[in-house]
């Protein structure tokens, strides 16, 4: 038996808003990850940044806030401070100077192993087996393209 429609009621209310589920979930999940977090002296954001470069170093300013959908306003501070922490150094490209690379330095390769205790985390507290994470993360990517998509 189909179930019948919302009414408008029912469709403006806060529990039945996939933005305000996305939204505190997202809220949650960035505290659990800030005691984490701070064990590695990194914020959210340099969190996500040295994901990037571990996966692939080198990277030029552009490429990381492609990646991480941040524009160079918000990287650059970013990365200022994880250069200042020396996780990082930002060089210049030799033929074009408006390029800057960025690459992980010997403290930033070796906070990967350190924060490999991360991920692990967040499956405790998710209660959810790999399987289920994956399926919800690939879910998630796919909604977050179909709305950059219609934007």
């Amino acid at each position: 038996m189909p179930s019948k429609a919302p009414t408008a009621d029912e469709m403006l209310r806060l529990d039945n808003q996939l933005c305000f589920a996305v939204y505190s979930a997202s809220l949650a999940m960035t505290k659990l990850y800030k005691p984490l977090l701070d064990k590695l002296k990194l914020t959210y954001p340099q969190y996500l940044v040295m994901l990037v470069l571990w996966e692939r170093d080198g990277l030029m300013v552009s490429e990381l806030g492609e990646r991480l959908s941040l524009d160079s306003g918000t990287l650059t501070p970013l990365l200022k401070r994880l250069e200042a922490n020396g996780l990082v150094a930002r060089i210049r490209d030799m033929a074009d100077e408006r390029r800057v690379h960025v690459s992980l330095s010997t403290a930033g390769r070796r906070l990967k192993a350190r924060a490999a205790t991360v991920p692990a985390c967040l499956m405790a507290a998710s209660q959810c087996s790999i399987e289920e994470l994956v399926a919800l993360t690939q879910q998630i990517q796919q909604l977050r393209d179909r709305v950059k998509a219609a934007a």
